[in-house]
């Protein structure tokens, strides 16, 4: 019985990990396949494209902020419909002169606001989000001071709300800068994956799953003011707008740039921030995981709670792979946990050895991040557990495009 129990509860861990990394994006690319955005959108020209407040948070944001504003003037979007709402989040460096010199610039399109006060990046948008009140809103953009985007993105992401039960798009983020040395070609193939993966499920079911956070759109009217200890804004709005009924889509045509760390522990620090974010959210919207929600719970399921309890189901399939080595003399079991201590932790050794030499060998550095990203989930949730101390940001290093 005892044999039972260890082989089930092996297969089932093992079946999760598989499931959620490898068996639901074949599904979605099979799923999807031949599928492309439907439903009427707005024309470049039409009179009636919705009134836009760009909302950005910015913590000293010197090296990239001039390059920002110029990408965000240049949009092919109507001026006199594009409104530009930054705050500053007690700045120390020259921030606040790059933004004040904007706003007097164009005094009508740009609305700086230099808060004397760490908040956090949260705090500020909703403060925005009430200050575009003043020019009636119809859509907000809320974006990150890296994300530089292409002269169309605007327009690729606002055209889609001509049809009203469209509640955000998201956009198409690129990295432009990945360092070779360290895991940006990790992390950017993990956010290609990421687009790719929300692209496909807003073809199929409307349910795109929460935005990358860097430059995506939302309806005014669904846009909901982030409580206090909440790190992961981007998953909360989108979850919020759900919940008022609606789809949400990413736009492949919305291309953004962005700067990738390639730094492992600067990374690792940043995925344990959004790791303590992802609990606090499964346990606010853990009713949506119910079968009454239907696609909405699917995708919640298969690409979010099944990752986000990855490292749970590492650790039974290895302890349960364990135990049958004990209880069974089948040669099977002590191949497959060989492979397994080799894969966590001969892989991430070797790979560091082989860093520290210069050498850089991609398919064990994808190992190695995979686990690297499962231990900061682990992090996350003890310091979810101990409680959210603050939700101010230290943002990742710049760097000029």
């Amino acid at each position: 019985m005892i044999f039972g129990i260890g082989l089930t509860i092996f297969l089932l861990s093992s079946f999760a990990v598989v499931y959620t990394y490898v068996l639901y994006p074949l599904l979605l690319r099979l799923l999807s396949q031949g599928k492309a955005l439907q439903g009427s959108t707005y024309a470049q020209e039409d009179p009636d494209l919705p009134v836009l407040a760009v909302l950005m948070a910015a913590h000293n944001e010197e090296l990239v902020l001039e390059q920002k504003m110029q990408h965000l003037l240049a949009a092919e979007y109507p001026a006199q419909k594009l409104h530009i709402y930054v705050g500053s989040d007690c700045s120390t460096d020259a921030t606040n002169d790059i933004m004040q010199a904007y706003a007097a610039q164009y005094p009508s399109r740009i609305h700086f606001f230099p808060f004397q006060e760490r908040q956090g990046k949260p705090a500020i948008i909703n403060q925005l989000a009430e200050a575009a009140k003043a020019i009636s809103a119809e859509v907000l953009l809320i974006t990150d001071a890296n994300v530089m985007p292409k002269p169309a993105s605007i327009y690729e992401l606002l055209k889609h709300f001509k049809q009203r039960d469209i509640v955000l798009v998201d956009s198409n983020i690129q990295h432009y800068d990945s360092e070779a040395a360290g895991i940006g070609r990790n992390e950017q193939g993990y956010i290609s994956q990421e687009v790719q993966a929300k692209y496909q499920e807003g073809l199929i079911w409307g349910r795109t799953l929460g935005p990358l956070g860097g430059f995506f759109a939302l309806r005014a009217s669904h846009f909901s003011a982030i409580p206090k200890g909440y790190l992961v804004d981007d998953f909360y709005w989108a979850m919020r707008a759900f919940e008022q009924g609606g789809r949400a889509i990413s736009e492949l045509k919305a291309l953004c740039l962005e700067d990738v760390s390639g730094n492992l522990a600067g990374e690792f620090r940043r995925k344990v921030r959004i790791a303590s974010g992802n609990y606090k959210n499964l346990a606010t919207f853990k009713h949506l995981l119910l079968p009454k929600w239907g696609s909405l719970a699917f995708v919640f399921w298969s690409h979010k709670v099944l990752r986000w309890l990855g490292p749970v189901f590492i650790l039974l399939s290895w302890s349960s792979l364990a135990l049958l080595n004990l209880l069974d003399n089948n040669l099977i079991w002590p191949l497959l946990f060989t492979a397994q201590n080799l894969l966590f932790f001969i892989v991430p050794l070797l790979d560091w050895l082989l860093e520290q030499m210069g050498i850089h060998q991609k398919y064990l550095r994808y190992i190695r991040y995979f686990l690297a990203m499962n231990i900061a989930l682990v992090k996350g949730f003890i310091n979810y557990i101990k409680g959210v101390k603050t939700n101010v940001w230290q943002p990742t290093k710049r760097k000029l495009g």
